[in-house]
């Protein structure tokens, strides 16, 4: 059995007969991963709101906004371990419920500290979500030509996510209140949880495996410190204890954790996992569109209000061009990787949006340039590429996977997703302004596609 030409081994839980009962349970998870992503980027918007309203300093505000991708990221290797372990779908109703409850816990805080707090727990919940969504949707596409499509569409929820949190958030906080927008998370959850029987296939706990705490922990605390040290760059300097301290701190736990896992009979990260080329640069390629996806989302939504004046309703407003092009790159990536392949879709895409940085580069380089051609071409291109290069770096990040490692690949995929705009957009905002982090973005997704060329070829 091949998908898009790549043989897979293991064999997976037989699929609902009913194709109605198929699609029904794609869209409900597909609903969730776009979920996860939307309540990452929903406070993107009202953070200003936010920090007027609790009295919040920049870092303040920066640590708010980065929380729920600190534990997110940090615990998604261990979440994708539990999944595989304990089944997909008990694991997927676990994350679920803590999801909802933190959910709902955040829009009554009464101050920062319990607004952080849940956050936090937000992101563990997801942690849990992520990766057992797609050890379900593993077991409702077992054969390896249907899950490579559904990947294929699944690549481009986490770009709708994050876009429908932009704008459905400044919707929001402008007609009601910023508390507002964690409705969303909490309705889909709570929904989730009674569909989840119903349209879910049971999946069977996997073989009897060590959890590997020693693992789990190197990997929750290196990945948590060092992002929190890169996150802290933006109020800063690059050489002071707040960022060193974290920074170093984390990087030396996942030494540790990588030279730890090549001694452990049953790893939490299997050292193999990461030795194919084509999984490799679909995971650099999934991190790298998240990252610039975030870039533009934080600098434009931030120069449009503080540098133009924009309301949060008028900002908002202005990525609704960018939804659109998104839905429909998005409806073309599932052909397209019929007839051309991933790798060569995934190269399509991020050529397509490196161009699109580059022109918002220009564009915000003249705080002045009308938002029809200083700004609307780049909103268009980016999230048309973005979607194609998520969409085809999807597949090639999870081809050959058999499903008594699906969790594991969800949980390394999203790890990917959540780590790249940690990573890149603080060293990112190091180059200083806007068009700066714009253009040196367009740069690497331009090295990037030149690298994926070779696996097209």
């Amino acid at each position: 059995m091949t998908t898009y030409g790549r043989t897979t081994a293991t064999a997976a839980p037989a699929a609902p007969a009913d194709p109605r009962g198929v699609r029904r349970g794609f869209a409900l998870l597909g609903t969730v991963q776009a979920t996860l992503i939307f309540t990452l980027a929903s406070l993107a918007v009202p953070l200003p709101r936010i920090g007027a309203a609790f009295g919040l300093d920049r870092s303040g505000l920066i640590l708010l906004g980065a929380a729920y991708g600190l534990s997110f990221a940090g615990l998604l290797l261990l979440g994708g371990r539990l999944a595989d372990r304990y089944g997909a779908r008990r694991a997927l109703t676990a994350g679920l419920l803590l999801f909802a409850a933190a959910s709902a816990l955040a829009p009554f805080a009464p101050g920062y500290g319990t607004l952080l707090a849940a956050r936090f727990a937000q992101g563990a919940g997801a942690a849990l979500v992520a990766p057992a969504a797609m050890g379900a949707l593993r077991a409702l596409h077992p054969e390896p030509a249907a899950y490579g499509r559904a990947m294929g569409t699944w690549g481009g929820l986490s770009v709708l996510g994050a876009t429908a949190g932009n704008l459905l958030s400044g919707v929001l906080t402008a007609a009601l209140s910023w508390r507002a927008s964690f409705a969303v998370p909490v309705a889909v959850a709570v929904a989730a949880l009674l569909l989840a029987p119903r349209l879910l296939p049971a999946t069977p706990p996997g073989a009897e495996r060590a959890l590997d705490l020693p693992g789990a922990l190197l990997a929750t605390a290196g990945i948590a410190l060092a992002s929190t040290g890169l996150v802290l760059t933006d109020a800063h300097p690059w050489g002071s204890a707040p960022v060193l301290v974290p920074l170093l701190t984390g990087l030396a736990l996942l030494a540790v954790f990588a030279r730890t896992e090549r001694r452990t009979a049953d790893p939490l990260l299997p050292p193999d996992f990461l030795r194919d080329r084509r999984r490799l640069l679909g995971l650099a390629a999934i991190a790298l569109t998240a990252a610039g996806t975030a870039t533009v989302f934080v600098l434009l939504s931030l120069s449009l209000q503080h540098g133009r004046g924009w309301s949060a309703l008028l900002t908002s407003g202005a990525f609704v061009p960018f939804a659109a092009a998104l839905l429909g790159a998005g409806r073309a990536a599932g052909p397209l990787l019929a007839r051309f392949g991933p790798a060569r879709v995934t190269t399509a895409g991020l050529g397509t949006a490196a161009a699109g940085l580059a022109l918002l580069a220009a564009g915000a380089a003249d705080p002045a340039a009308p938002y029809a051609y200083g700004l609307l071409p780049g909103l268009l291109l980016l999230p048309a590429g973005g979607a194609l290069s998520f969409a085809g770096a999807a597949v090639l990040a999870t081809e050959r996977v058999g499903a008594d490692r699906a969790g594991l690949a969800g949980g390394v995929l999203n790890t990917a997703m959540e780590l790249g705009p940690t990573v890149l957009f603080a060293a990112l905002l190091t180059l200083g302004g806007d068009s700066a982090p714009l253009a040196a973005a367009a740069a690497l997704f331009a090295g990037l596609a030149l690298l994926t060329v070779r696996l097209a070829t």
